[in-house]
């Protein structure tokens, strides 16, 4: 797997360092990247011994142990803990990751946790996404559809077709792997990124949906869709096992087949 650079304002320093607990004997060091654009200043480390008798197995364990019991001002995201919402997504030892999934025991050495790589830093471990969600709402994530419901108002398709959307569906928007990619990083202003077009291919390749001309122009763009070079940094790092690299595939096979 390759090993992703830091976030933009990434001149870090030493920073704090918070002791173990009295008496604690088996303890791990988590060198986490913290930065308040409220005071200033260039991001700094700061390195914190956690009891590891006293801690659950997951990064998200530690770093919610580090704000209730250490540092109430460490800011990071999460909300579910189950690998579904996508919210704890950051650096972990080098890969983007879900810290509700990563387990401390497979780390070796100091675990050290930075923001996703290559966006704005709002506080801490939260990057900004704002960029990111107006690219997501350019795709219109939604069935479209002029011809009107059935009786029963539910839009039926065939196993086969559902098929289709496998691999797709269970996106979490968590944004690793669009973080990951080199393309996307340095394009981010047009290129959409393959969170973006592998959401954008589950509609695409919906058989309930009667807008797939018109989501297919809206990719037909030097930039948008054809500024992947299957890099596949967004496979290797995706928590959920998915493929954003044969999604953007299919995409293209898509547009070939419609312009011959």
């Amino acid at each position: 797997m390759v090993e992703f650079n830091l976030p933009r304002n990434s001149r870090v320093q030493e920073g704090k360092t918070h002791p173990a607990p009295a008496g604690a004997k088996n303890t791990r060091t988590f060198k986490i990247y913290r930065w308040d654009p409220d005071q200033g200043g260039n991001p700094r480390l700061d390195t914190y011994y956690v009891d590891m008798d006293k801690c659950g197995p997951m990064v998200l364990d530690a770093l919610i142990k580090i704000k209730d019991e250490v540092d109430p001002t460490l800011t990071f995201r999460r909300s579910c803990r189950e690998g579904i919402c996508g919210s704890c997504s950051m650096n972990i030892d080098s890969y983007n990751t879900l810290a509700c999934l990563k387990p401390i025991a497979d780390i070796k050495g100091d675990v050290a946790i930075y923001p996703l790589p290559h966006l704005q830093v709002v506080k801490d471990l939260v990057p900004d996404l704002n960029h990111i969600y107006a690219q997501y709402t350019s795709i219109e994530p939604w069935l479209k559809a002029d011809t009107p419901a059935p009786p029963s108002g539910e839009r039926l398709q065939s196993p086969e077709d559902r098929e289709q959307l496998d691999g797709l569906w269970e996106c979490i928007l968590c944004f690793c792997c669009q973080t990951s990619c080199p393309s996307y990083w340095w394009n981010s202003d047009r290129y959409l990124g393959p969170a973006i077009l592998l959401q954008a291919a589950r509609w695409v390749l919906d058989s309930r949906d009667e807008a797939t001309g018109e989501r297919l122009d809206q990719l037909d763009d030097p930039f948008r869709l054809f500024r992947c070079h299957t890099i596949m940094n967004c496979t290797d790092t995706c928590p959920k096992g998915l493929n954003p690299g044969e999604a953007i595939a299919k995409l293209k096979i898509k547009m070939f087949e419609r312009t011959g």
